[in-house]
């Protein structure tokens, strides 16, 4: 009897020594590359770039976000407001919020080449901004700051084309990018992940016009609540999962639904669907931990770009950047399988490096910065 406590007893501390070192690596490894992102723009604005080596040398508004979202407390609150502001420098006239702003501070609105974009601009790039503001406001409680900044990033969210329905919506005669995470990819009509992406930027902008006394926080609930009517146009019933768009690439969208119910979008039903899907397919789903935009073998309809074969990039290799929401929908269902796709991204990125995206033995991008405080969030919100 006194051995078998003794042996549980050593066998939880070994977990949670485990456990401690996960944690430990994912911080150390967070704050490795968060600092070697760090690339000053001409004026001595620190930007953070995409990589950990600082090789694109621009500052990505959806990156930006998600390295706020997922490790704030690696990050300094002073280059966060100044790189909001940076971005917003570069509004255009008609109100649309830079894709990226490059280190010699001229403003890029679209995914692709400077010279050669895929469209006009990326419909993401004004709701990450909003909620990189958000983000920082609830870190600082600077209030001021968002009194001062608010008119220009409501006029972003105005520059985003919505359908009647109050949905996202992308016209197939002439397409803009999408969410970045799949800017090479042409899915048009109504959108599910810029809709989700749209409805979150705009609950947390109402949230924070309240707080601070300021703008017109019933507008952005109005907009919200005709989303949430309306983004069940979307839901696969047989399936069990939300199409990432309605014409072009009418596909079930892995990250788009599990973002849904992440959320708040899906209703309980919907979410415990999404859910069971992600589980019961997780062998073609899952690679390493990181995960595919769309199950089994399948890859996107249509692309602005026709030289990512499949099972490359975006059109069939796996990711860590959804971790953070994909784990807890799948916890749903399998908290063991959440667990283990942690565990398993870890062991990939301590054995072969942090990577964009993998699949088999091929990995893009090493010192990917968005992975790393993904997985970084994920983990700790197992704990």
């Amino acid at each position: 009897m006194k051995f078998a406590i003794f042996s549980l007893i050593v066998s939880i501390t070994a977990s949670i020594c485990q456990a401690g070192d996960a944690l430990g690596w994912l911080k150390q490894e967070a704050m490795r590359q968060l600092s070697g992102c760090r690339v000053p723009s001409e004026s001595g604005v620190i930007l953070h770039t995409p990589d950990g080596i600082g090789h694109y040398k621009a500052l990505w508004t959806r990156d930006f976000y998600y390295m706020i979202k997922y490790a704030p407390d690696l990050m300094d609150n002073e280059e966060l407001k100044a790189s909001i502001a940076f971005l917003l420098e570069g509004q255009r006239e008609d109100g649309c919020i830079p894709d990226r702003v490059n280190a010699q501070e001229k403003a890029i609105y679209s995914p692709g080449g400077e010279n050669n974009p895929l469209a006009d601009h990326a419909l993401d790039n004004a709701p990450f901004l909003a909620l990189a503001l958000c983000e920082y406001v609830k870190i600082t409680g600077d209030l001021d700051f968002f009194r001062k900044v608010e008119p220009a990033v409501k006029r972003g969210l105005d520059h985003i084309r919505r359908a009647e329905n109050g949905l996202v919506y992308n016209p197939p005669e002439s397409p803009e990018c999408v969410y970045g995470f799949t800017d090479i990819v042409t899915k048009t009509g109504n959108l599910l992940f810029s809709s989700a992406l749209y409805y979150l930027a705009c609950n947390e902008m109402a949230t924070t016009c309240r707080e601070a006394d300021h703008g017109k926080h019933a507008d952005y609930e109005k907009r919200a609540l005709r989303i949430k009517k309306n983004i069940g146009v979307l839901w696969n019933e047989d399936a069990g999962m939300f199409f990432a768009a309605d014409v072009d690439c009418r596909q079930l969208d892995i990250w788009g639904s599990a973002y849904v119910v992440d959320v708040g979008l899906a209703t309980n039903e919907q979410a415990n669907r999404v859910s069971k899907f992600l589980v019961e397919n997780s062998d073609s789903i899952f690679q390493h931990g990181q995960v595919r935009h769309l199950p089994g073998k399948e890859t996107w309809d249509r692309l602005f770009v026709d030289f990512h074969p499949e099972g490359s990039y975006q059109n069939g290799a796996f990711w860590a950047t959804p971790l953070p929401w994909i784990v807890p929908v799948v916890a749903r269902n399998s908290p063991t399988l959440a667990r283990k796709l942690v565990d398993d991204c870890i062991r990939d990125f301590k054995t072969n490096g942090v990577a964009e995206c993998i699949n088999g033995e091929d990995r893009k991008v090493p010192n990917f910065v968005v992975s790393i405080t993904n997985l970084y969030a994920a983990y700790s919100n197992l704990e």
